[in-house]
């Protein structure tokens, strides 16, 4: 076995357990962290049913950006469909056999690369352009999105310039999943890819992209709007009134 084989799986399963354990510590500190007051955004709903139905709309259509910013929610959008599409087709390289539905959506998630390296050349491009935008914009922003065109582009350059062994990439992929390091294909394209995407997942708990899921534990999101019918009362509040 190659030490290359080697470090790249001690790379993943490195990120695999920063990630994992990252977002978990992030989503529990979200769960436990109080929310004293009533903070709907208005109009919300009354009911947990609408609760339930905003959500859906916030997640699917991405509802307030639309209302706030036409251009941006194009762009937004198109990269978080297309970034859809994209992690779906890469999921055939950890099942065997492969799933039909990830077997049908392979032609979409090909040319989806595309689509997530333009919407977010889009975004990385409106930071430049919009005023009050560039002007809150910091360097982790810019660096963000220059990471993720970097790991959209060498997808795409492994498709469409520089082609790799995909079986092989596939068998180096079930057996970390198996814990049988097997041999890594040594192209360049493919190596960058890799190291690219663990380095997206080692820093995703601590990066702004931790909002996927935030928006779920958003109050102004989450809350319904019936301060009159009921009140509402903090965990660490209720503990102060026995």
């Amino acid at each position: 076995m190659s030490a290359l084989s080697i470090f790249f799986a001690a790379l993943f399963y490195l990120a695999t357990a920063i990630f994992v354990v990252g977002l978990a510590l992030k989503i529990r500190q979200y769960a436990v962290t109080p929310a004293p007051l009533k903070i709907a955004l208005t109009p919300a709903p009354l009911t947990a049913t609408g609760v339930g139905f905003r959500l859906t709309r916030e997640v699917v259509f991405f509802e307030s950006l639309f209302r706030s910013s036409k251009w941006t929610w194009a762009f937004g959008w198109m990269f978080h469909a297309a970034l859809l599409l994209v992690v779906l087709r890469h999921v055939r390289y950890f099942q065997e056999p492969v799933w039909l539905p990830i077997a049908m959506v392979q032609p979409f998630g090909t040319y989806a690369g595309f689509a997530m390296v333009a919407g977010l050349a889009g975004l990385w491009a409106r930071r430049f352009l919009v005023d009050r935008v560039r002007y809150i914009s910091t360097p982790s922003d810019h660096l963000m999105l220059a990471l993720l065109i970097a790991i959209g582009l060498t997808g795409l350059a492994m498709r469409f310039v520089a082609h790799t062994d995909i079986v092989a990439v596939k068998v180096f992929m079930l057996g970390l999943m198996r814990l049988s390091v097997q041999p890594l294909p040594a192209d360049p394209v493919l190596l960058v890819h890799l190291s690219l995407v663990a380095l997206l997942m080692i820093i995703f708990p601590i990066s702004k992209l931790l909002h996927a899921p935030g928006l779920f534990f958003s109050p102004t999101r989450t809350m319904t709007d019936n301060p009159r019918e009921a009140r509402h009362l903090a965990t660490w509040a209720a503990a102060l009134d026995k």
